[in-house]
């Protein structure tokens, strides 16, 4: 059991790297809506700070993630919840409310009929089980919010296409991100058993390429469904710990 001074630790660890990546997305996220100029010269940048921002709206998803779990700041239920709603706010307009018993239902029942993350009909088909999951998690309230925000935007100055560009985009495709590598490659069926009723199996990719996919939530997929309490930067030291 981990003692007071080590969770106090952790907690400070998991809120500089949050606020690391939560700084970055925003220096992104307002630079490119509000200032960003096109052109054929500035356009390969631009493509190159979209992909940046769509790994680091990954990351704010699963900072959100461990607030789901109260592994951000153990035993402050208060901050995890402050800091997920603003994390999946700015990512998507997304509700921490809504997730957090979606994300638990998940956790209870992995890869079976029950589990809102998981495609029963198609636990083997990528395109269908994204179309489930997109539908699942994306809400009216959602878009009702995303355009209170736009439309905010646009009368600060923002053009539509920076909007789409520096902020849809980068989301769509850090869900489609954390779908492949955080969802479908650890629950999806193959010929190889599952270890045990997690129903989850990570990878071996290495220390780099586990944070550039998914923040090390895919590669140690399994290890999360083992240790939930675990922040997303401890997860490689659950799989070498001794069991």
């Amino acid at each position: 059991m981990p003692s007071a001074s080590d969770i106090s630790r952790d907690t400070r660890v998991s809120a500089l790297l949050a606020g690391a990546i939560g700084a970055a997305w925003l220096a992104i996220h307002v630079g490119g809506i509000f200032f960003w100029q096109w052109s054929i010269a500035t356009a390969p940048l631009a493509a190159l700070l979209i992909a940046v921002q769509a790994w680091l709206s990954t990351g704010l998803f699963i900072v959100a993630h461990d607030c789901m779990h109260g592994s951000f700041a153990p035993g402050r239920p208060r901050v995890n919840r402050v800091v997920g709603t603003l994390c999946l706010g700015a990512y998507a307009a997304l509700s921490f409310r809504a997730l957090h018993p979606k994300h638990h239902a998940h956790h209870h029942a992995p890869g079976t009929e029950h589990d809102p993350d998981f495609h029963p009909n198609a636990p083997r088909s990528p395109l269908r089980w994204f179309i489930r999951f997109f539908t699942g998690y994306y809400t009216h309230g959602q878009i009702v919010r995303i355009t209170l925000a736009a439309c905010l935007y646009l009368l600060l100055g923002a053009s539509l296409l920076n909007i789409v560009a520096f902020w849809a985009v980068p989301a769509l495709l850090a869900l489609a991100q954390l779908f492949f590598f955080g969802t479908f490659l650890p629950h999806r069926h193959d010929d190889t058993p599952f270890a045990d009723h997690h129903n989850a199996r990570g990878n071996l990719l290495s220390p780099l390429a586990s944070v550039a996919t998914c923040f090390h939530f895919g590669t140690y997929h399994h290890e999360h469904h083992l240790s939930p309490r675990t922040p997303w930067w401890r997860l490689p030291g659950v799989r070498q710990a001794p069991r």
